[in-house]
């Protein structure tokens, strides 16, 4: 069996977070793993509290991975400080890690920013380079690319702006009343856009770290990123379609993407 690794914090509620990786990695049949980066107190109304490990720790939690069982991929979420930004990054290039997907979450689903201007502009230093492929939404594409996205134009110079200045393929999420939740990935100097028909299901609370866990570990299965990206979706589109009805919660995101991926073309 492959493995995959998420470095991340959680979420009680089990939605989002270190939760939602182990069950998608789980259920897209590989060996998950995490070390964790914050305690989060958040359910799919909103962040309450977050408590952050020290840097020390968060090496030590990586490093017990990678000396028993070194991971075939790795997904990165929430990293909110400079401090695990630059350990996650020294201890990665340190054991030569593949199949890195970052998904920088800066934007809570409720709304609640994450994450300061600094660790941002540290982020894109550090943990992009390394990244086989980033998976922001539109507001953590604008923080990342200092530019406003309103219309399926900037989605494509966003993603081209992020992926040249930071040399990763970037998979800019659609979604947010912009598109019917076409999602545009940049590789190579290449674009694609992946079509979707949107899922009219209120409950999306922890899709971005579904998305990118599934990615994660279909690239651990030897499955190229444009392969990856459709198996990820389908599975998310899966989820969404069950219409799982949990809690009172209703995030204000619709985020839904096509069950079979098949519709994609090289964008112009």
């Amino acid at each position: 069996m492959k493995t995959a690794l998420s470095i991340a914090g959680t979420d009680p509620s089990g939605g989002a977070g270190i939760q939602a990786d182990l069950k998608t990695m789980t259920m897209n049949g590989v060996f998950a793993m995490s070390a964790i980066t914050a305690l989060v107190a958040q359910n799919t109304t909103g962040v309450k509290e977050i408590v952050e490990m020290s840097p020390a720790f968060l090496e030590a939690q990586i490093d017990a991975v990678f000396e028993d069982i070194p991971p075939d991929a790795v997904k990165i979420g929430m990293a909110a400080s400079c401090g695990l930004i630059e350990k996650i990054a020294e201890r990665l290039s340190f054991y030569q890690a593949k199949n890195i997907v970052v998904d920088p979450v800066m934007v809570a689903t409720s709304g609640d920013r994450l994450i300061d201007q600094k660790a941002a502009d540290m982020l894109n230093i550090c943990l992009l380079p390394l990244a086989a492929v980033a998976t922001p939404n539109i507001p953590e594409a604008e923080i990342l690319s200092g530019m406003a996205i309103r219309s399926r134009e900037d989605i494509e110079a966003a993603a081209k702006r992020i992926g040249s200045a930071c040399g990763c393929a970037v998979l800019l999420k659609g979604g947010h009343n912009i598109n019917d939740a076409n999602d545009f990935l940049y590789a190579e100097g290449t674009g694609t856009w992946f079509y979707g028909t949107r899922i009219d299901n209120p409950n999306t609370h922890g899709t971005g770290c579904t998305l990118s866990s599934a990615i994660a570990a279909n690239l651990a299965k030897g499955f190229d990123l444009s392969t990856s990206i459709r198996r990820a979706k389908g599975y998310l589109s899966g989820a969404l379609g069950a219409m799982l009805n949990l809690g009172r919660g209703r995030g204000p995101m619709q985020h839904n993407f096509n069950l079979t991926g098949e519709y994609e073309k090289e964008a112009e």
